[in-house]
């Protein structure tokens, strides 16, 4: 199977197998790197939000950042609703120390996430899932933590766009139809669309959104 194909189907057996020190050593280096790994996002990119018009009033609510780097995405959360109890985990403890103290934080895996089931009445994944290897077991996790009627986010790349930018070896990307058909398993609705940095810009096609109700 050629490279690219792997990418999009699942990978090999030796990217499966890359070593999780690896991927958090990755992560750890890279949070010395404020350039391409920012610690702040702009609140008017619509990314931010796409994710704030889906889950709504967030007052009093539980709402998990998977993968959440530098917490940028909850910083602009924590900021708009206050009340709100945000939990931002990453596999890089590094990254962790910069998300501001009144967010709290946890280290550990998208593929073990270390929450009760249907704990959390709110989820997202920005461009993390790409890096979580077993993207099944992943996506099947965060739909775990939510309770019933609960909301879930993921916005990453289209594997029809791979190539275009430079990537670590365990990267994937995703087809819309591949995570529709792992988030129906768990959750009742389930849509998908492109989106851009901008509301007033028209997609190209990098990058999606799939938007789940459990």
């Amino acid at each position: 199977m050629k490279p690219w194909l792997r990418k999009i189907f699942g990978g090999s057996s030796t990217e499966r197998s890359i070593p999780l020190h690896q991927i958090r050593r990755s992560f750890d280096e890279a949070a010395g790197d404020e350039e391409h790994f920012p610690a702040t996002i702009d609140p008017r990119i619509y990314h931010v939000q796409l994710i704030l018009d889906y889950f709504g009033d967030l007052s009093g609510k539980r709402i998990l950042d998977v993968g959440c780097g530098k917490g940028r995405f909850a910083r602009v959360l924590n900021q708009r609703y206050p009340a709100a109890q945000i939990v931002a985990l990453d596999l890089s403890e590094a990254m962790l120390r910069f998300v501001p103290a009144q967010i709290n934080t946890c280290s550990g895996t998208m593929t073990s996430l270390p929450f009760a089931s249907a704990s959390f009445d709110c989820a997202y994944a920005t461009e993390s899932l790409e890096h979580a290897v077993d993207i099944s077991t992943a996506v099947g996790e965060m739909c775990r933590i939510l309770k019933p009627g609960g909301k879930l986010v993921i916005i990453d790349k289209n594997a029809e766009h791979w190539g275009r930018l430079k990537t670590p070896e365990w990267e994937k990307w995703f087809r819309r139809e591949e995570l529709e058909k792992l988030l129906k398993r768990d959750c009742r609705d389930v849509a998908s669309r492109f989106i851009s940095y901008w509301e007033d810009v028209e997609p190209d096609g990098l990058f999606l959104a799939w938007l789940a109700q459990k």
